[in-house]
């Protein structure tokens, strides 16, 4: 289980977690929901240890990730997979090369068998034989968040982070995209924790769904739960209501 005890963090002199409290499941899909701007992001960034909160805990199965040393992180980020919300391919480098390259960095693998693992991970995500010697510009945008997945796969990880997965997609490759989700999740298991104001497709993928508001989490339950919750903040944004004000 992944536990955040009040965290609290401020960037450019503003509140941005104010007391998070949260308790993520282990082997479930958890959705945080919140209006654009509310923090969601920079919270996923302290679940994967890529800031730390000025103060509070965030507990991976007991183990405190804002204590840990850097060796300590970065051998917890062997069990972590992320998706970026651009995506973060690296231009220079083919899809192939894309989806090995954490293979390459953190592995003494043969080549051989990172050649198998990138191949299987690029079916996994419904891409043909065909895109691996191509480029991330050659891509449409739906394919270059197939190539993201698949390379936050590869190193077949406990714990996978999706930054807004469909931000800039149309309707249908919403659909596959949050198909690809579910598929995965079913085959591996990981702990997936999603950050997303596509309300209300991601409800259909959500195991558990917690809101971020005001830098607090405001509600926690159940997509069913969530959508029966009586507070006029979480119906404002289910509803699609913009400019409901800050609790």
């Amino acid at each position: 289980m992944i536990k955040l005890i009040n965290l609290v963090r401020t960037l450019d002199n503003q509140r941005v977690l104010n007391g998070v409290n949260l308790e993520i499941p282990t082997g479930k899909i958890t959705v945080i929901i919140g209006k654009s701007g509310v923090g969601k992001s920079v919270l996923l960034k302290h679940i994967a240890g890529l800031i730390r909160p000025d103060s509070g805990s965030i507990l991976i199965d007991g183990f405190d990730l804002t204590r840990a040393s850097v060796r300590e992180i970065q051998e917890f980020r062997k069990r972590l997979g992320v998706l970026f919300q651009g995506g973060a391919l690296f231009d220079s480098l083919t899809v192939f090369e894309n989806v090995a390259f954490p293979l390459r960095e953190k592995t003494r693998l043969p080549e051989a068998e990172i050649q198998k693992r990138v191949r299987e991970r690029l079916a996994q995500v419904n891409l043909p034989p065909e895109v691996e010697n191509k480029y991330p510009d050659e891509l449409s945008g739906g394919m270059k968040k197939r190539v993201a997945l698949a390379r936050a796969l590869i190193q077949e990880p406990e714990i996978l982070l999706f930054d807004e997965p469909v931000t800039g997609l149309d309707p249908p490759m919403t659909n596959t995209i949050f198909h690809l989700i579910t598929k995965t999740h079913l085959e591996t298991g990981y702990t997936g924790v999603v950050v997303s104001h596509d309300i209300p497709k991601v409800f259909e993928i959500a195991d558990f769904v917690a809101m971020l508001h005001g830098g607090r989490i405001i509600a926690s339950g159940t997509p069913e739960e969530i959508q029966r919750c009586p507070d006029p903040v979480v119906q404002s944004f289910l509803r699609g209501e913009v400019d409901f004000l800050e609790a």
